[in-house]
């Protein structure tokens, strides 16, 4: 993905996750785990965007399942009673119940912004191969 792109990309993210958890649709799908699959596709364009993590999804998927992992601790549970804000927002973002299903709905979206990132890679090479070359 171009540099700017990954910006935008991580801009629509972020943006799509909010609105995700904002809005109630009804669906389950659309309501709990879309927000999820986001999550994970926002840790995967930023690990892309730092270039030292490859293969990117795997690495992606590593630290989604330690997230959730970390859940069955109680910690993060534990967190969200604490008197400071900054703490009490952090345990929501981490999220504080273990989820199979979450789970899946990383998988879900590791897969389709690698699915995406392939894609766009393949078409920046493309590009880059047909140019015309200048000639000095």
């Amino acid at each position: 993905m171009p540099g700017r792109f990954r910006w935008a990309m991580l801009a629509a993210i972020i943006s799509g996750g909010l609105v995700s958890r904002a809005a109630h649709t009804g669906f389950i799908l659309v309501d709990k785990y879309l927000g999820d699959a986001l999550y994970a596709a926002m840790v995967y364009v930023i690990l892309r965007m730092a270039r030292r993590f490859k293969p990117v999804a795997a690495w992606t998927a590593l630290i989604m399942a330690a997230i959730e992992l970390f859940q069955l601790t109680g910690i993060p549970a534990g967190l969200l009673h604490s008197e400071h804000i900054a703490v009490r927002v952090g345990a929501r973002l981490m999220g504080s119940t273990f989820s199979l299903p979450d789970l899946a709905a990383y998988a879900a979206g590791i897969l389709c912004i690698a699915g995406v990132d392939r894609r766009l890679s393949i078409r920046n090479a493309d590009v880059e191969c047909t140019a015309p070359r200048v000639r000095s």
